[in-house]
């Protein structure tokens, strides 16, 4: 049996985190429970330089579980450039890349992410207007990029495709972990908060989704959302976010006041047998 536990969006610096002692407790809780692989889909620091550290320093502490990571919208904010996020190779970065689980038919693909506006079906708006709205309300506008955000997303499906037709070829089961939302299912819609409507430009690609849909994946790990939902399957495929999320003044979605309850209580487990 192989123990994945998943974690996203645990924002340390925002959640004003002592990171030796947390770093020391998660090695000893994931040794514990004799966890194979840890997955973090993004959002540990408003600095990817922070995000790599503190992968390394935890991978340091384990001496047998793996870990692996990506890139949220929030570790991209700086101490790293587009080309590095595409192409940099950290210890347990994964995006764009694989890893085939050993004594399992399973192959674990990251992939950043990003988004082209789609989700965001009840607002009429072109896209200079959804991108004027993201520079002027939206924290992605700190993000520097070469290209628009639908050439952008363009290359990640062209990545996505590229990863799940080699994972075909080669008869894997695949989980795919990516930050931003996989599927409209989790996108949420009101008529008295228009500003959520926006977002949800910025929030993932129906893209995304059909091809996902179209090559049958088997999980999707993703973050982006900090909602509390379990393990939702759609069609054939089995969502996993565990997202932490905030805790301060502005924005308190925390069941408690400790960070190491709300890890726990947020990660979720996969077995495979």
């Amino acid at each position: 049996m192989v123990k994945i536990a998943v974690s996203s969006d645990n924002h340390f610096d925002i959640n004003k985190v002592d990171l030796t002692p947390t770093i020391q407790a998660q090695a000893a809780f994931l040794t514990d429970q004799s966890v194979d692989d840890y997955l973090i889909a993004g959002d540990l620091f408003n600095d990817f330089t922070k995000s790599a550290a503190y992968v390394k320093q935890l991978s340091d502490q384990l001496p047998t579980t793996k870990v692996y990571f990506i890139a949220g919208n929030h570790d991209m904010i700086r101490g790293v450039s587009y080309d590095q996020l595409k192409h940099g190779k950290w210890p347990g970065y994964l995006n764009d890349q694989f890893v085939d689980i050993p004594e399992t038919n399973y192959r674990i693909i990251g992939l950043n992410g990003w988004y082209d506006y789609t989700f965001a079906t009840n607002e009429d708006k072109t896209e200079s207007e959804f991108h004027r709205w993201k520079m002027a309300y939206w924290i992605d506008g700190l993000i520097s990029q070469p290209m628009s955000d639908l050439k952008r997303e363009e290359i990640v499906i062209q990545q996505l495709k590229t990863q799940l037709q080699n994972a075909k070829n080669s008869r894997k089961k695949v989980i795919l972990m990516t930050h931003f939302v996989p599927n409209q299912h989790f996108i949420r819609y009101t008529s008295d908060f228009r500003f959520w409507n926006m977002a949800n430009a910025m929030m993932g690609s129906l893209q995304f989704q059909k091809v996902i849909e179209q090559y049958q994946v088997d999980t999707v790990i993703f973050g982006h959302i900090h909602r509390r939902i379990g393990p939702v399957k759609i069609g054939l495929t089995t969502y996993y976010n565990a997202a932490v999320g905030y805790h301060n003044r502005r924005h308190n979605e925390w069941q408690t006041n400790d960070f190491m309850s709300e890890w726990q209580n947020q990660l979720q487990m996969i077995q495979l047998f």
